[in-house]
């Protein structure tokens, strides 16, 4: 057996080693690609350079790539735990202010970025005093003042680990925000793994998704690509269309779907006609998705495992996922929770509550426990002193334990007494014809408290009429928990993981 040693990036030196040749990774935009050998060797240059450039073990190093640099990306990550160091995988959609507050908070000691991202990499070091050094992959030619690929990188391709233990930390993960200021999740090498390093049967087959790497999902589809034997397809921008005709002409065996993407492939015209029977897993997850759309997925691949799993950074390789013996029997279910993850279901006063009773979702994952970064009190209202992880959503569970997730905590509408979870409202109206995206948000009232406000977007080509959607409503959803306002918007305002941000919505 081999000797697989402690960290993720062991797991590369080991393909490299069996299966160097091997294609590890395609960016199906650029349509290139790179094999283990590549990879391994490229990240040892990198890594190289950042010790050279002084980079010490722990210090952070932001990677601040573009989706089109999918395979930089990879290399870099590789790269900055080789150095010891840690990584801060940096949202490209940030402003200028919202960048310079995160890299402040984790003390980034250099940023690492490409193109037309460097110039905003440089204002944020000029605020940024911890930041000490740009290195610009590409794009460096017109700023003098940042370091070049070509002057960075070793000469030297051979191994290299700056020793680490399992107790120092990997990564520090920024959540999305979508209700407030984000927060660094301090992920160690302990927990930074779903799947433990281990020889794989290589089927070279491929797993498309196309999640920004700066994400939780996105740091996932790293590693574990190569841990089931699979290349990681990469699709940067995702365009339905698109997609079901490369899943019809590369075949790959999985896939992982964000729900607005997933809404948008069955409102495809073409949803029914390319040949997806490849296809023997979809997984979707990062935000809650309608019974109807996971349902449809499922009879148009009736051969696969189609499932909403649920996950959160917090939680690191702690998940849920749902049996496919089960999707279409548990409508609305996440499922149970695999590997050694525990959750409970806990009222206000964190007494458990019943079957089918709803309130906060609390999971936990024996000896991979997480914190926020230099934030203990943060750490300390999100995380219970025995360990518990208070995840602000709201669920229940059924008489044989599966998840049903019914939405955030902080989302749940009180109308007039009655609790009303805004995914009951949203999953009906995105069974009308004519809807294709749907969000609800509570609004204030003088005398109900709070009432109820839909935000919609038509599907292509058709004029929405708001009076069809109320009466469409009024046949599905009790009186207290259906819409009294609905607003036909062009699109709904997402952060990167596809997250609907509802605190721009109305007073939601």
């Amino acid at each position: 057996m081999p000797d697989w040693g402690d960290l993720q990036v062991d797991q590369l030196r080991f393909m490299a080693r069996e299966h160097g040749s091997g294609t590890a990774y395609r960016d199906l935009d650029s349509r290139t690609s790179i094999t283990f050998s590549e990879w391994d060797g490229a990240s040892n240059q990198m890594a190289r350079g950042l010790v050279d450039a002084g980079i010490t073990p722990g210090e952070r190093v932001s990677i601040y790539l573009p989706g089109e640099e999918a395979l930089r990306w990879i290399v870099a990550y590789a790269a900055v735990h080789k150095a010891g160091a840690v990584a801060v995988p940096t949202n490209t959609r940030l402003t200028l202010p919202e960048l310079s507050t995160i890299l402040g908070h984790s003390e980034a000691a250099t940023v690492i970025t490409a193109g037309d991202l460097v110039p905003t990499a440089c204002a944020v070091r000029d605020r940024t005093p911890s930041i000490r050094f740009v290195v610009a992959l590409t794009g460096a030619g017109e700023h003098p003042d940042v370091i070049d690929e070509a002057e960075f990188l070793s000469d030297d391709d051979s191994d290299v680990q700056v020793p680490r233990t399992l107790d120092d930390l990997a990564d520090i993960m920024y959540t999305s925000g979508t209700t407030g200021r984000p927060k660094g999740v301090a992920v160690r090498h302990r927990n930074v793994a779903m799947i433990p390093n281990h020889e794989p049967t290589w089927s070279a087959n491929g797993w498309i998704h196309g999640a920004p790497m700066f994400t939780f999902a996105g740091i996932a589809f790293i590693f574990n690509p190569m841990k089931m034997g699979l290349v990681g397809l990469y699709l940067p921008k995702f365009d339905a269309g698109r997609w079901l005709d490369i899943v019809a002409i590369e075949r790959p065996s999985m896939a992982f779907l964000v729900p607005a993407m997933a809404e948008l492939l069955v409102a495809h015209p073409r949803f029914s006609d390319p040949d997806l029977t490849s296809l023997a897993s979809v997984s979707i997850g990062s935000a809650p998705l309608a019974p109807q759309t996971l349902l449809t997925l499922q009879a148009r691949l009736p051969d696969a495992t189609v499932s909403n799993s649920y996950g959160m950074t917090e939680a690191g390789p702690a998940f849920i996922v749902m049996p496919k013996d089960e999707v279409t029997k548990r409508i609305g279910s996440v499922g149970k929770p695999i590997g050694p993850m525990q959750l409970k279901i806990v009222r206000e006063d964190d007494t458990e509550c019943a079957p089918l009773e709803v309130g906060e979702l609390l999971t936990k994952m024996e000896g991979a426990q997480r914190e926020y970064y230099n934030d203990p009190a943060a750490t300390q209202s999100t995380w219970t002193v025995d360990g518990w992880l208070r995840s602000g959503d709201l669920a229940y569970l059924d008489e044989d334990g599966f998840l049903y997730i019914a939405g955030r905590k902080k989302d749940m509408i009180i109308r007039g007494g009655h609790n009303v979870y805004p995914t009951d409202v949203e999953a009906v109206l995105l069974e009308h014809p004519d809807v294709q995206e749907a969000a609800v948000v509570g609004i204030p009232h003088a005398v109900l408290g709070e009432d109820i406000a839909a935000y919609v977007v038509a599907r292509p080509g058709v004029a929405l009429d708001p009076d069809t959607v109320f009466a469409f409503c009024a046949e599905r959803l009790a009186d207290y928990k259906r819409p009294r306002e609905l607003h036909v918007v062009d699109e709904l305002p997402r952060n990167a993981t596809g997250k609907v941000m509802k605190h721009k919505l109305g007073n939601g």
